[in-house]
């Protein structure tokens, strides 16, 4: 017998069951047939800076040039959660800043220290809209909305406006990137997922991130979960002893920088 958990988890793990149709490639099928974009590899957000540029901007390199290092980003969504400070303590031991992509609606406003905290501690924080509303299947208006109303909540905790988000699922198309294009915002997309919003299992969510992840790579949590948080120890220690270097999204892409209206993904 499923137990209370399994029956909530189901509606949930149905919600989010086709972000995984939005990995594979620019062809993107979406449930009203299919959508093409293009998309930005993290190297190619580097390339996108000139040496000059590059020799200008290298404070924004930080301690890690992911053009030698073998970097990756750790990335959360949907948060923050009861399991937040959780996850803030093990990444602070562990020395690795992450991304946290955070909706509006029943998150932010309901754990406004924990987004100061993960500002104050050196993370980037950036948005997942405010409802999780599938930004193709709104009108403009919406799409504004799920767009400014998180950013408008982050700002006024932070001090500072996001400018990545990720859309629900990973859906999009060439018109929501116009409309993120004048809100200043690049979508972030990504390239591996545990998919742990179907299991609790923490040993089977990390074996899912350690298989799948190489350099560059976009690794996508959600620190909504009860099974991830307890996950993310392993994984730092696996991937590090592989030689990875954890960084943020912005790190990934420096010298470079995410470009509003584009959508990255490695």
């Amino acid at each position: 017998m499923p137990t209370a958990i399994q029956k909530m988890r189901k509606p949930r793990a149905a919600f989010h069951a086709a972000a995984a149709l939005f990995t594979a490639g620019a062809l993107t099928f979406g449930l009203s047939g299919c959508t093409s974009y293009d998309t930005t590899a993290p190297s190619g957000a580097r390339a996108d800076r000139s040496h000059a540029d590059a020799k200008n901007a290298g404070a924004s390199l930080g301690t890690v040039d992911c053009r030698k290092a073998k970097c990756v980003a750790l990335t959360f969504d949907a948060g923050p959660s009861e399991h937040s400070a959780r996850l803030l303590d093990i990444l602070k031991e562990k020395h690795v800043p992450a991304t946290f992509f955070l909706l509006g609606k029943n998150h932010i406003a309901k754990y406004p220290d924990l987004v100061r905290r993960m500002e104050r501690e050196g993370h980037e924080v950036a948005s997942h809209t405010w409802d999780h509303k599938i930004l193709t299947d709104i009108d403009d208006a919406q799409i504004r909305e799920e767009f400014e109303r998180p950013d408008d909540a982050i700002e006024k905790l932070t001090g500072k406006r996001p400018t990545l988000m990720r859309p629900p699922q990973g859906r999009t198309n060439n018109h929501v990137s116009e409309l993120a294009e004048k809100e200043g915002l690049a979508q972030i997309l990504w390239s591996v997922t545990a998919k742990d919003y179907t299991t609790n299992d923490s040993a089977l969510i990390r074996k899912r991130v350690v298989d799948q992840t190489k350099r560059d790579g976009i690794i996508l949590l959600h620190d909504i979960y009860p099974g991830t948080v307890p996950a993310v120890p392993g994984v730092i220690d696996e991937l590090k002893a592989k030689g990875y270097v954890f960084v943020t999204v912005p790190q990934l892409f420096a010298p470079g920088k995410a470009e509003p209206g584009r959508i990255y993904r490695p």
